[in-house]
C-alpha cells in the first residue's frame, strides 16, 4: 500500500521556462540513469528480498523516495514548458530553421503531452524497463543499485551544468544530494553484510568445487601488440581473499575449432550444404 502527499519533497522553481531544458530533463525521467528506472529497480528487488526484513523494507522506502523525485521532476518539466508556442507557425514565424529542429524541444511535448512530461528519455524512447536489474540476490543488488546512482549522479551534475536557471540548479543540487546518499547506503548494505572480502565472488554460497578455480584469478592479456596493463588486478591478494591474482600473456585457446557438420536433410539448407 501507498501512501501521497499533495506537497513534492522539494520545491521546484523555474524562473525562466526553456521547453529545450525540459527535453534535457526528460533524460532524469526516462532515460536509463533516471528515477523511472531506479524506482522500479528497488521497488522489484523489495518484493524479491529475502533475508533479514529491514533490507526489503530499506528498499521499499527508497524506492517510493525515488517516485517523489519523479513526481518533482515532472513538474519541473512542465514548468520549463510554460509559454512554449502551441503550434509550429509560432516557429516558422522565427526562424524556419529553428522550426525544423524546434529548437531542440521535443514536438511531443506538444502533440502528445499537452506540455507536460513523459515516460520517455531525451530522445522520446519510452522507458522499457530493460534496465531493471532485480537478482534476488542481496550482493548482486546492491553493486548493480550502487551503480545506477553513481549514472544519475552523473547525468543530474551534466545537467546542471547544462543550465542557468537558479530554481533548476537548486533542485537539481538536491538530487545530487540524494545520489549521494543513496550510493553511500547501498555501499552500506554490504560493509554490513561483513564488506567485499566477505560478499566476494557473488553469489558466495556457489560451492568452489563447482568453480573451475584455476581460471579464477589470472589477467588474460588478448592484445597481440600491448603489453599487459600492470595494476592491483595484475598482482597480490585477490579481493575475495581466495587467492593472488596473476597474468596469463600468451593465450592458448583451451576449446576446439568449432565445426557443425553437414545440414540435416529437412533444415532448409543448400544441397551442398547437406552434401
Amino acid at each position: 500500500m501507498f501512501h501521497h502527499s499533495s506537497k513534492l519533497q522539494y520545491e521546484v522553481r523555474v524562473d525562466k521556462p526553456n521547453p529545450q531544458f525540459a527535453n534535457h530533463l526528460q533524460q532524469a525521467i526516462g532515460g536509463i540513469e533516471g528515477e523511472i528506472r531506479v524506482a522500479m529497480q528497488y521497488f522489484f528487488q523489495a518484493m524479491g528480498a529475502r533475508g533479514d526484513a529491514k533490507y526489503r523494507d530499506m528498499l521499499m522506502m527508497t524506492a517510493t523516495e525515488e517516485l517523489s523525485h519523479i513526481e518533482f521532476l515532472g513538474h519541473a518539466v512542465a514548468l520549463n514548458l510554460e509559454g512554449a508556442p502551441a503550434n509550429i507557425q509560432e516557429k516558422a514565424a522565427e526562424d524556419p530553421v529553428v522550426n525544423a529542429i524546434l529548437s531542440g524541444a521535443n514536438p511531443r511535448h506538444i502533440l502528445s503531452s499537452g506540455l507536460s512530461a513523459m515516460p520517455v528519455n531525451a530522445n522520446g524512447v519510452p522507458f522499457d524497463m530493460s534496465h531493471v536489474y532485480a537478482t534476488g540476490n542481496l550482493g548482486a543488488d546492491m553493486l548493480a543499485n550502487v551503480t545506477a546512482e553513481a549514472g544519475g549522479r552523473v547525468l543530474a551534475s551534466r545537467l546542471y551544468n547544462m543550465t542557468d536557471d537558479a530554481g533548476m540548479k537548486d533542485m537539481l543540487s538536491f538530487l545530487i544530494a540524494r545520489d549521494t546518499m543513496h550510493q553511500q547506503q547501498w555501499l552500506a548494505v554490504i560493509e554490513e553484510l561483513g564488506g567485499m572480502e566477505k560478499q566476494l565472488p557473488i553469489p558466495n554460497s556457489t560451492p568452489t568445487e563447482n568453480e573451475a578455480t584455476e581460471h579464477s584469478y589470472y589477467f588474460l592479456n588478448t592484445s597481440l601488440d600491448e603489453p599487459t596493463p600492470e595494476g592491483r588486478w595484475t598482482s597480490g591478494k585477490s579481493l575475495d581473499g581466495r587467492s593472488e591474482f596473476s597474468v596469463v600473456d600468451k593465450v592458448k585457446p583451451l576449446g576446439q575449432k568449432p565445426d557443425l557438420g553437414k545440414a540435416r536433410p529437412d533444415s532448409g539448407a543448400q544441397n551442398e550444404q547437406i552434401g
